[in-house]
């Protein structure tokens, strides 16, 4: 009995050497090949704007008057470039000469992998991200010259280098929600930058697979 035209095309998927729909291959293949270079490149993109904005914020803040905001940017954004660029390592290791399903798969493994390491990453540098704003402002001559009268308010009860305690509660609050809702944030932020290219990407695994099935 010849072959219907679903075994065909499902063949076509389960070898990646089988000579049935070659078109098809080499069109999953393409897609396949698109969609992780676009990402690569955009994932490159974004680590050198990592880069760039560690030195254009520690020199801006310098300008400005508020350094310790300003190196304390520098730090967070470079650690988490090192760290990135470590993960970027298995990125390009991932085999090409497989079919464009286990390549797919393969590209979405390590992508899991590099998202829940950025997630626990985002609980730690989004607080810091603020408390180093914070202590910037803080610290700045002409914040502290502006604010003179309410920081010198009678009866104010300071803690630690003449910061108000009614200063620090806003403050614990605002740093303990974003590292509780840390993981939330940067998923959100990483949707915003690669959302269409995650969206193909599943949508092209679970062409395949119903293909496979």
């Amino acid at each position: 009995m010849e072959k219907s035209i679903e075994t065909i095309w499902k063949e076509g998927f389960l070898e990646s050497d089988a000579l049935v729909a070659p078109k098809l291959n080499d069109l999953y293949n393409q897609k396949s090949k698109h969609i992780i270079d676009k990402f690569k490149r955009m994932f490159r993109i974004n680590l050198n704007a990592l880069f760039i904005g560690s030195f254009v914020i520690l020199i801006a803040s310098g300008v400005v008057g508020i350094p310790v905001m300003g190196i304390g940017y520098f730090f967070i954004l470079n650690a988490i470039l090192l760290v990135n660029r470590k993960l970027m390592k298995g990125l390009f290791k991932i085999d090409k000469n497989v079919n464009s399903y286990q390549y797919l798969k393969s590209f979405d493994d390590w992508m899991k992998e590099q998202l829940a390491v950025n997630r626990k990453l985002a609980r730690y540098y989004y607080p810091l991200f603020f408390l180093f704003m914070v202590l910037g402002f803080w610290f700045s001559q002409d914040i502290q010259e502006t604010f003179k009268g309410i920081l010198e308010r009678p009866n104010q009860i300071y803690l630690i280098n003449n910061i108000p305690v009614l200063w620090t509660i806003p403050v614990v609050i605002i740093t303990g929600l974003l590292a509780y809702f840390g993981d939330r944030i940067y998923n959100f932020d990483v949707s915003l930058i690669y959302g269409q290219v995650f969206r193909k990407l599943d949508e092209l695994i679970a062409d395949i697979e119903e293909l496979r099935a």
